[in-house]
């Protein structure tokens, strides 16, 4: 599919100057499609100046101003009138102007595990145990069950930016698509009844950023931001974002702001693994602390093929699978009553799409099918959530997974392993595109893990689930050591993670799982400090650069004096490492020191150096990740595609991201069967950096037709696509 839509549109695309270009289809725009605009100004925003002369606009409405993350404001009207208001301000050029992007949620006890539970053994100066009493967390997310049990005690104040008022409930079926999200966040850091989270008595302060179905607008969590910042949180929790990679966009540069600031953000990796680059914003925040998702200990399933086995991925409230020899699959469509016709005996195969995933496990259950596997209608892994138990198991798989089961038309064994501390197939991996960086920084349980949510308690997995580990975890170390700031905070938890493996005990690479799994008990007791925790030594565009050097400062809070050397890990990477000559510090002592990668061999191609450097002091070692980006890396050189119908009628409005540009950029329009172009609808040649977006009329021949938008790019001989299925039927 990829080689097909990539060769059709080479051809389409001409490489060379006077070649006839292909003839496009005229854009016409539509002045009245509403926008939202954030516009970060140099200089701090005066409230009452850009209310007079919005008097001049009134058809554009003031939403949020900004003053603690970033200087400026959100704007929202229609697109005509938008751009007549930015030429109309005096000094245009010290303005920036970001269109808003919409974000979302990011989908029995792990506490042991963790190291959290031995940490209450240990008391305060107060002495008072480690539970995070006293310590103010922010919670960015769908709001939260005021009204639990386990959580109202804990609920200190917040703000619902959606609906403007100081009641961050979560949505209720009522007021649109009812969300859970929130409650089970806050549940995994601060629920203190039947149900304990990682900090029992930490202030919980909810800020709802996210509305119905758990979505929001950019300017909506940066206005969550600045409320967490003006109540003085000292942790902030986001379990959102969005697909696209780039380290540039408001809301990470807010979070670098933050962190600033002193307030630790913790945030979800995403839920788009398991490839790399799949890390999306505001995770990509060089200050925060990004979380990806591990396992506890817990029963996984395995579904053997020949000697092939694929790891599934079990749906809560499903019956547990177990093992069983040589069954078949069938083919199950999307999963109606008649298509699962045949099904009885065998497992499901159902790809995702058209009916919910209640529906689909109900029909297949009705069928007699001992098991069902939904399998995704785009690329990566998906979340599937459902109201009610079920008799039969369920799991989910990428697309090419399933359709690979499909292809082989062979019986399947299903075995059952008991793992620990692996990397969850769905936690979204870095590195960060354009300066290369790690993230995540590490790894917390985010799989099976059971919390609160509305009325009640449910099991979820995603990298959300992850980060409030993590979120509840820098609560317990904030009561310890009050005068530790974001920077301490994240160095400890990183500094004392485990590094993991996968099941052949290779450790996964550094920028899959950062520093490793948390352990907050070891945590509490370090005394030995790295600013910064992670070498993210940037890239080396040509054979030129013959070294790369980055500076760390090693602080000794201990109260005695210790000796420190560091040495490099086995790797096999072309580097020579030169490393300080051993040195000892006394207590309260802080050195910075130089390390330097010597490049010994450049490759032909680009490749990604990773591998850790270890700060030893007596028994222990301290583990450093680093990362090298030799030559140009294979990024993805298009990110967070959308395609859906447009404000005006038979119009299509789209928008992606570019990491790094594009010298060449075409939208086009595929049939859903036979995969034939229909339309070009949009070129553009040296599209720059960052979003692009617009509406466009479509011919009338698409009317009623299922079809792909498929955006493809061109830069530096590199080229990458994405699609969206759309169904048309204005």
């Amino acid at each position: 599919m990829r080689k097909l839509i990539v060769l059709i549109l080479i051809l389409l695309i001409p490489q060379q100057a006077g070649a006839q270009s292909f003839k496009m289809p005229p854009l016409k725009e539509n002045p009245d499609e509403e926008q939202i605009l954030i516009i970060e100004s140099d200089k701090p925003v005066q409230p009452a100046q850009i209310k007079k002369v919005l008097k001049q606009h009134p058809k554009i409405t003031l939403r949020h101003i900004f003053s603690e993350v970033l200087n400026g404001y959100s704007i929202k009207g229609p697109k005509a009138e938008m751009a007549k208001f930015i030429d109309s301000r005096p000094n245009t050029n010290a303005l920036t102007t970001f269109k808003a992007q919409t974000y979302t949620v990011k989908r029995d006890s792990t506490i042991p595990f963790v190291g959290a539970e031995k940490a209450r053994g240990y008391f305060d100066k107060n002495e008072k145990r480690l539970t995070g009493e006293g310590v103010k967390v922010g919670i960015i997310d769908t709001g939260m069950d005021l009204h639990h049990r386990d959580l109202e005690r804990n609920f200190k104040g917040g703000k619902d930016v959606v609906d403007g008022d100081e009641e961050p409930m979560e949505t209720q079926s009522s007021q649109g698509y009812a969300t859970l999200h929130g409650t089970h966040v806050a549940g995994i850091i601060g629920a203190n009844g039947s149900l304990q989270g990682m900090a029992p008595n930490a202030d919980l302060y909810i800020y709802r950023a996210l509305g119905p179905g758990g979505r929001g607008s950019t300017d909506q969590v940066l206005a969550a931001i600045e409320a967490a910042v003006k109540d003085k949180v000292d942790i902030l929790n986001l379990s959102l974002g969005s697909e696209v990679n780039g380290p540039d966009l408001p809301l990470s540069k807010a979070l670098d702001k933050v962190a600033e600031k002193g307030i630790l953000p913790v945030v979800a990796s995403g839920n788009s693994g398991p490839g790399d680059w799949t890390i999306g914003t505001p995770a990509t925040s060089a200050k925060a602390l990004a979380v990806g998702a591990s396992t506890p200990p817990t029963e996984v399933p395995y579904l053997a093929i020949g000697k092939e086995r694929i790891r599934l991925l079990s749906i809560d409230k499903t019956e547990k699978w177990r093992k069983k020899r040589n069954i078949e699959l069938f083919d199950g469509g999307l999963g109606s009553p008649e298509e699962l016709n045949g099904s009885s005996g065998k497992i499901a195969m159902i790809q995702r799409g058209h009916l919910t995933f209640e529906e689909k496990i109900n029909n297949a259950e009705t069928a007699g099918a001992k098991g069902v596997i939904l399998y995704n209608n785009t690329k990566g892994l998906f979340a599937a959530m459902i109201q009610a138990e079920k008799r039969i198991p369920g799991a989910v798989l990428s697309m090419e997974e399933g359709q690979k089961l499909l292809k082989a038309k062979k019986p399947v064994s299903i075995t059952v392993k008991m793992e620990q501390d692996m990397l969850a197939p769905f936690s979204s991996k870095g590195p960060v595109t354009l300066n290369w960086s790690i993230k995540p920084d590490l790894t917390a349980p985010g799989v099976d893990i059971n919390s609160t949510i509305p009325g009640g308690y449910m099991s979820l997995q995603g990298t959300s689930m992850a980060a409030p580990h993590v979120s509840g975890a820098a609560a317990i170390l904030k009561q310890a050591h009050p005068d530790w700031k974001a920077a301490e905070l994240k160095a400890a938890l990183m500094l004392t993670s485990k590094v993991i493996a996968n099941e052949n005990g290779i450790p996964y690479k550094v920028y899959e799982q950062g520093s490793g799994r948390i352990q907050v008990d070891q945590a509490l007791e370090l005394d030995t400090f790295v600013f910064p925790a992670t070498i993210s030594m940037g890239g080396l565009e040509n054979n030129k650069k013959k070294f790369l050097e980055k500076q760390l400062t090693i602080k000794n809070t201990g109260s005695e004096t210790k000796s420190y050397f560091m040495k490099a890990a086995g790797t096999q990477n072309p580097l020579r490492w030169e490393l300080p000559l051993s040195f000892d510090l006394d207590p309260g002592e802080k050195k910075t020191v130089t390390v330097r990668a010597v490049i010994k061999n450049f490759p032909k191609e680009h490749a990604l150096w990773e591998g850790r450097l270890l700060l030893v002091e007596g028994s222990r070692e301290f583990s450093l990740p680093y990362l090298i980006a030799a030559g140009t890396p294979d990024y993805p050189r298009i990110m967070g595609f959308a395609a859906v119908p447009g404000d005006a009628p038979n119009t299509l409005r789209y928008e992606a991201y570019l990491p790094g540009g594009a010298e060449e950029f075409a939208l086009a329009l595929y049939d859903q069967e036979t995969l034939q172009m229909l339309e070009i609808l949009e070129q553009r040649r040296q599209a720059g950096h960052g979003m692009i977006s617009d509406q466009i009329e479509l011919p009338p021949s698409i009317k009623g037709r299922t079809f792909y938008a498929v955006a493809f790019v061109r830069e530096s001989g590199e080229e990458d696509y994405q699609k969206n299925l759309i169904e048309w039927y204005r």
